[in-house]
């Protein structure tokens, strides 16, 4: 027993996940209190095993995932539909898909030659290949909408960006790179309305509950600046001293003239997946889910006529483990839904906040603190859904704008403080082979200096366009 504590003191990792799974364990012994949904303890507490566990890793993460899956089922949380509902997600499906579409890349060599291709223009430094694939990253958010789609078509490029750079999987400069594409990707690209699914939700209900509308331009006015462009700047900086590049040697970079010619199935997968990215970037007028497009995609290259990949393939490449991964993060933000856990967790935060018109900036913090709370307890696309209805009473309390109130949610939501809650970060990682503590250590630094740094500068920007009056 002494040796087991002692061996808790040296590893934190160790302690915090020890001290979650108790946690846990007391919330699903208590008894329900008064006027809380009856399950609503036992999923918070299922919810906060899997997230300390999650962001410790001290077990591998698909088996997380099945600790999760398991209690839920057996303590009776939730019906099986909601438990397993990340395995009938589109999010599930466009990893599967995505997956399937990466190993097609990779055999084919045509990952290479686009790598070889973007080593030719960026790979003159480690630092100019992280700034090259997070300004990559955030222009694919102009022209393709899911943020799902932009990972899984990037994910491939960068992998073959790394093997032809050099940098082997588990060196920090692979981290960095990968994390510049999906950070880069996602974060910044909240500032472009139609770039992701959280944006898209709080416009929604910021219409249907107040009448309340952004343009485009509008939208990128307020948020462009600040949380896109100067946010990208910090992604760059921090992952330049976390992933700080070890001093090897980097690799020289292919020349176009040393890749083999493209083969057959090279120039099908080019037609593939043209069509692919042609139906990405215009689902605001098919309104088909990148979801099913990837499948399609997917599909046909494993069609047998075609010959792309085959079974053994599959058996050889497919990292399945990261399927289960992704359905457990899923089903974990449905699970809290469901439960009414989050909602229960978003109203003790407004609670416990206090807004005054008294104080402007207090106000704008404190709002921007509660949808950042809220994203902890939650998924990024879920906050605007919990947090916007409160807009009105918020707005009342602190005299800011309603309009203002809404878009802080913006910046909420930006500021991830862990993997979890950012569905499309996780798929990055999981295809990429990324450490979950390696995206921690990324999130985490992020979100303090977004907050301390970031969240002023915002009201100073917002404060001269006129929207703190």
């Amino acid at each position: 027993m002494m040796s087991f504590l002692l061996s808790l003191t040296r590893s934190p990792s160790r302690l915090i996940a020890c001290l979650t799974t108790a946690t846990a364990l007391l919330l699903i012994a208590m008894p329900t209190p008064e006027g809380i949904p009856p399950n609503a303890l036992t999923g918070a507490a299922l919810c906060l095993l899997a997230i300390g566990l999650y962001a410790t890793a001290v077990i591998p993460e698909y088996l997380t995932a099945l600790v999760f899956f398991t209690l839920a089922m057996i303590l009776g949380t939730a019906d099986a539909n909601v438990v397993f509902s990340g395995f009938h997600s589109a999010a599930y499906w466009l990893v599967f898909g995505g997956l399937i579409v990466g190993v097609v890349v990779q055999k084919t060599g045509l990952g290479l030659r686009i790598a070889t291709s973007i080593t030719s223009r960026l790979a003159q430094s480690y630092t100019q290949t992280v700034i090259g694939i997070a300004l990559v990253g955030i222009a694919l958010a102009f022209v393709m909408p899911s943020t799902m789609g932009r990972v899984v078509l990037l994910v491939p490029i960068v992998l073959a960006l790394c093997e032809s750079l050099g940098y082997e999987k588990g060196t920090p400069e692979r981290s960095g790179l990968i994390l510049a594409m999906a950070c880069g990707t996602w974060m910044p690209a909240n500032s472009v309305l139609p770039a992701n699914v959280p944006n898209m939700v709080l416009v929604g209900v910021a219409e249907n509950l107040f009448g309340v509308t952004f343009n485009y331009g509008e939208y990128l006015l307020m948020h462009m600046p600040v949380n896109g462009i100067l946010k990208l700047a910090l992604i760059i900086g921090l992952i330049l001293v976390i992933f700080r590049s070890t001093g090897r040697t980097q690799a020289a970079p292919t020349s176009e003239e040393d890749v083999k010619p493209l083969s057959r199935d090279g120039r099908r997968l080019v037609i593939i997946l043209g069509i692919t990215f042609a139906f990405w970037t215009t689902d605001f007028i098919h309104h088909i889910s990148p979801a099913w497009i990837a499948m399609a995609a997917a599909m046909v290259c494993l069609w047998p006529g075609i010959g792309l990949i085959d079974g053994d393939d599959i058996k050889a490449r497919f990292n399945f483990p990261s399927t289960i991964y992704v359905a457990g993060i899923l089903s974990l933000g449905a699970l809290l839904v469901e439960t009414g856990a989050g909602d229960i967790a978003g109203e003790w935060l407004l609670a416990h906040i206090t807004f005054s018109k008294d104080t402007p900036f207090m106000s704008f913090v404190s709002m921007v603190g509660l949808g950042t709370a809220a994203n902890i307890a939650t998924t990024a696309p879920s906050v605007p859904a919990v947090i916007a209805p409160l807009a009105a009473d918020i707005a009342a309390s602190s005299g800011l704008p309603l309009k203002t109130v809404l878009m802080s949610q913006v910046i909420a939501y930006s500021t991830v403080i862990l993997p979890y809650q950012v569905p499309p970060l996780i798929v990055a990682m999981q295809l990429g082979g990324i450490p979950i503590k390696d995206g921690a250590k990324m999130t985490v630094a992020l979100a303090a200096v977004s907050l301390l740094i970031l969240v002023p500068l915002n009201y100073l920007w917002w404060s001269w366009l006129g929207l703190m009056q």
